[in-house]
């Protein structure tokens, strides 16, 4: 669970009221800039930095942080004032006076929300976002700030800036005229933004959302389908593309559906998944209407059949180097004996095995967990998959000689750690996809006897201010 900060206490990184993107899922956007608001309602800022979120952060004449949505650093701007607080204030870019030389023109205009990050360029977005992991050792794990910046590696870059996505995940929306459109909904929770084509996506699926939402204009005519959300997945190295159909309990024309998407996507697999709308999102089943039911990729030199409703990185080349980054911090002997907590479909429990480790992976979720058996069986390595919730199982794992620890944003749950620290592996990697509970977990190990040895962020969503982190800690006497 995330450490709670007061509402009204400034951050370099984000207010913990601000919503955020939709985790790692975040698809393309613009900045937005406001021209309409009245310049004596505005202030002039000068911008700092960039926040671990989409805005950028200055300082008002009062010298209260102010947190600006369409700025970047080096950025002179008249900022209009939405909302104030006792500590910080929230405004947006009512007039550029006068551009960084760190700010871009993006490609897509569309203010979608999820390409926040595209005004800024690439190598500033690099830096701010190693920054991001430094400033959380320093403020939430209270690390000396001289050790952190000695710890924190410069960020990897992707190989690619734009088409880098093999998944879109489409929300459902209407029209004026009522009509269905597929595209983005905004971090404010405001209305679909349709899109034709999203650049983040490789050009396997770029144009998926134009294609789709004729084809399903079409299919749905007059009925409601119980549509709430369309997944695309598409492999550059498989060249499979599969299309997800995110509905609600009840009547479907699967026939229909195949036949229609066939013509619209080339497609290897079409897939409803039955489910509940929500941020829980409880699959109760996936019914496969054509092809082969699953999307496959390759990664890492093995291959991963993978079920709709399961996790999987969705840049495979950044995934590469984070599967790179735990093998060289784990230092895994032949035969040792390696927990893989919150496994997904094998990312890290694959390649462990290949390298001789004999491998235990813990994962709760059931598409997972039988993609992951399937995933191994492939392969040709054994692992012991353990269906069930990695708090509750690690106790039971035994003595183990390394340990990689994948979790989920809101990071380890409490009593985690210290059962890791039980277990007493000589090393463990922590992959994280958020630097604030990822910094506090970190002073949960220091506690428990172990030393955080070296932090990479490694950049696995240009555009956009996520980051991951690999993290390495060796146990302090061993």
């Amino acid at each position: 669970m995330e450490e709670k900060r007061p509402a009204n206490q400034p951050s370099t990184t984000a207010p913990t009221d601000t919503p955020h993107l939709k985790g790692k899922d975040a698809a393309c956007g613009g900045a937005r800039q406001e021209s309409g608001a009245s310049a004596a309602a505005s202030e002039l800022v000068r911008i700092e930095r960039m926040s671990y979120g989409p805005a950028a952060v200055g300082r008002l004449a009062s010298g209260k942080t102010v947190f600006v949505e369409g700025a970047v650093p080096g950025d002179e701007v008249r900022v209009a004032i939405d909302e104030e607080k006792p500590r910080f204030a929230r405004g947006r870019v009512a007039e550029l006076v006068a551009p960084s030389p760190e700010r871009v023109a993006p490609p897509c205009a569309l203010a979608c929300g999820g390409c926040p990050w595209a005004i800024l360029s690439y190598d500033a977005q690099l830096a701010a976002k190693r920054a991001s992991v430094v400033d959380a050792l320093t403020r939430t794990a209270h690390m000396d700030a001289a050790r952190a910046e000695a710890l924190v590696a410069p960020c990897a870059p992707s190989k690619r800036q734009w088409g880098y996505r093999n998944k879109l995940e489409l929300s459902c929306g209407t029209d004026a005229a009522g009509r269905l459109i597929l595209g983005m909904r905004p971090e404010s929770g405001a209305d679909v933004v349709s899109l034709d084509t999203c650049p983040l996506a490789h050009r396997t699926i770029e144009g998926a959302p134009k294609a789709l939402r004729g084809a399903l204009r079409y299919l749905s005519g007059s009925e409601d389908l119980g549509l709430f959300r369309v997944g695309v997945r598409g492999s550059l190295r498989t060249r499979d593309v599969e299309i997800a159909l995110w509905t609600t309990p009840g009547a479907f024309p699967r026939a229909a559906a195949a036949k229609t998407l066939a013509s619209a996507l080339k497609n290897t697999s079409v897939v409803r998944v039955v489910a509940e709308p929500g941020r829980a999102r409880k699959v109760k089943k996936v019914e496969a209407l054509s092809g082969k039911g699953c999307w496959e990729e390759e990664l890492a030199g093995a291959r991963f059949l993978v079920s709709a409703p399961s996790f999987f990185q969705v840049n495979t080349a950044q995934a590469e180097k984070l599967v790179e980054l735990v093998l060289a911090g784990l230092q895994v002997r032949k035969g040792d004996y390696v927990a893989d907590l919150y496994s997904g479909a094998g990312t890290f429990s694959l390649p462990l095995a290949a390298a001789g480790a004999e491998v235990v992976a813990v994962e709760s979720a059931g598409s997972s967990v039988r993609d992951l058996r399937r995933n191994a069986e492939r392969a040709g390595v054994e692992i012991d998959v353990v269906g069930g919730d990695a708090a509750r199982e690690l106790p039971e794992l035994g003595d183990l000689d390394a340990l990689v620890v994948d979790p989920p944003r809101a990071g380890l749950a409490d009593g985690v750690v210290a059962s890791i620290a039980a277990a007493a592996p000589r090393r463990v990697a922590y992959v994280s996809c958020d630097p604030a509970t990822w910094a506090r977990d970190v002073a949960r190990f220091e506690r428990e006897g172990y030393r955080l040895a070296d932090a990479t962020p490694v950049d696995l969503f240009p555009q956009t201010y996520h980051v991951e982190v690999v993290s390495i800690f060796e146990r302090c006497g061993s």
